[in-house]
């Protein structure tokens, strides 16, 4: 039976292009990649199956050599990346779906056993992180990450810009940089992990300034109507600590971001109220709201109230492929399978049923 119509289900304007409906597959790292970050096999087959949902943003997708932190995650940086990656929007326009690949530098989070160069991570300030990470060779606390010169963070910068342009021929409709989760773009804004004097450090505006310079150089080369951010104000995991003046640091941040006209900004909302209202009232294009363990009974009210235009959906939409069509008829959701969220071979990627099986 078809529960009656929501606004998720009605179509929305972002950047460039119309969705059919206002549901969002956000980024989740499934570790299924090569070692030269080229996308699984699987890949193409996972992506395509969610397809349905109004906009697709990849596992996040390092954009160069030393963007990498995790084991098998995918590139976006290389002739081969591209080709590779093309395969999957291919697949996932042939079902009418729209894809966004998400840019992520690792930054401090990374371990030099996780990548093919075996390099020091890279950071604003070496500071480390105070935690492990899982390698080929179990866990192993994360090294002190080297503090990148100022010309290195321009160089980043650029890393950035030609990652998106890769990303677009590789087919992709867009690009999410990713400023959430206490990667680097985030290391920058936290007093905790960025203790510079130069002008990437110490004032508000200092610290918002490589993802400002971030999000410019990508607008300029792919258009700001196919370029995004992702937030996650006052995250205080992996020794992340914004400090008292986090709020007022997203505040400026996002009236910023918003000149550039940027085709959506994804908030991974922590609890501050108050702060996401004002983001609401800063932000002119569309806002994409995800909040962690959001129960069932709950999809679709930020929607509803205005609060968003737009819902992500991580765990939801990994183990429904099928998520639209199961919403919009009322039907049980499969539970998601944490055992095999990471690494792994079909098993809890490709394989959960959709209704019509």
């Amino acid at each position: 039976m078809e529960i009656p119509m929501s606004p998720l289900f009605t179509p929305v304007r972002v950047g460039r292009y119309t969705l059919p409906n206002r549901l969002v597959m956000a980024p989740m790292t499934r570790s299924r990649a090569g070692f030269d970050g080229m996308p699984g096999e699987l890949a193409t087959e996972y992506y395509s199956q969610r397809a349905g949902v109004g906009l697709i943003v990849t596992e996040g997708t390092q954009p160069s050599d030393d963007g990498q932190g995790y084991l098998t995650t995918p590139g976006i940086y290389t002739p081969a990346h591209v080709a590779g990656w093309r395969k999957i929007t291919s697949a996932v326009h042939d079902k009418g779906g729209h894809i966004f690949i998400q840019l992520m530098h690792a930054g401090r989070m990374s371990h030099p056993d996780n990548t093919l160069h075996h390099r020091q991570g890279v950071a604003p300030s070496a500071i480390a992180p105070g935690r492990g990470m899982f390698t080929m060779t179990g866990m192993q606390d994360i090294p002190t990450p080297r503090a990148l010169t100022t010309e290195e963070v321009r160089q980043t910068v650029a890393d950035f810009r030609h990652a998106a342009r890769s990303a677009v021929e590789a087919g992709a409709d867009g690009i999410e940089i990713h400023g959430a989760n206490a990667y680097l773009v985030q290391q920058f804004f936290a007093p905790s992990a960025n203790t510079r004097t130069d002008e990437y450090g110490g004032s508000i505006k200092n610290r918002a300034r490589f993802a400002i310079e971030v999000a410019t150089a990508i607008t300029e080369e792919i258009g700001a109507d196919r370029t995004a951010i992702r937030l996650s104000p006052g995250t205080t995991i992996w020794g992340i600590d914004e400090g008292a003046e986090g709020p007022d640091l997203y505040r400026y941040l996002v009236a910023e971001l918003d000149k550039l006209g940027l085709a959506y900004v994804h908030i991974m909302h922590q609890g501050d109220e108050a702060l996401l209202a004002d983001i609401r009232k800063l932000w002119h294009q569309s806002l994409i709201l995800n909040r962690p363990s959001r129960p069932r009974d709950q999809i679709g009210a930020d929607v509803a109230s205005g609060l968003a235009d737009q819902e992500s959906y991580g765990q939801m939409v990994l183990a429904n492929p099928d998520f639209v069509e199961r919403l919009k008829t009322n039907a049980t959701l499969n539970a998601a399978v944490q055992a095999t969220f990471y690494g792994g071979t079909a098993l809890g990627y490709t394989d959960y049923p959709a209704l019509s099986a």
